[in-house]
């Protein structure tokens, strides 16, 4: 069983940034197969974004042009930068993880094998 560590979460005012990391202890973060996903009170879990093993990517239409994922090699770590916030991205944040490689990535809770515990990111209008 795989775990993966979030931080990075909190709370800010509508329009604020936030950056959430990720990492895989004694995994490397390199050509894994990543996400993000969130889960507002009393809605579905929902992916926000994802990452392939070739560093292509793919966003939920809502946060297009205001969240990045990306990863740093380097520091074997997962990112999510968070631009531009909205109250309506209220949630719990999960990082997420498939098994094995892939190219190209779905935003579908069916493509996850892995996830985080979670981390709290509040937006106040």
């Amino acid at each position: 069983q795989e775990q993966l560590v979030e931080s990075g979460g909190g709370s800010v005012q509508t329009g604020g940034s936030l950056r959430l990391s990720c990492t895989i202890p004694g995994l490397s973060v390199s050509r894994q197969c990543m996400g993000w996903f969130r889960q507002a009170p009393g809605k579905e879990r929902e992916g926000v974004a994802g990452i392939d093993s070739y560093d292509w990517t793919k966003y939920d239409d809502s946060v297009k042009g205001r969240f990045t994922i990306s990863r740093d090699n380097a520091e074997n770590t997962l990112y999510l930068q968070m631009n531009s916030l909205r109250p309506e991205d209220t949630g719990i944040y999960y990082c997420t993880k498939r098994e094995g490689h892939c190219t190209g990535v779905t935003l579908l809770r069916s493509f996850v094998d892995y996830w985080g515990q979670g981390t709290q990111v509040t937006v106040s209008s």
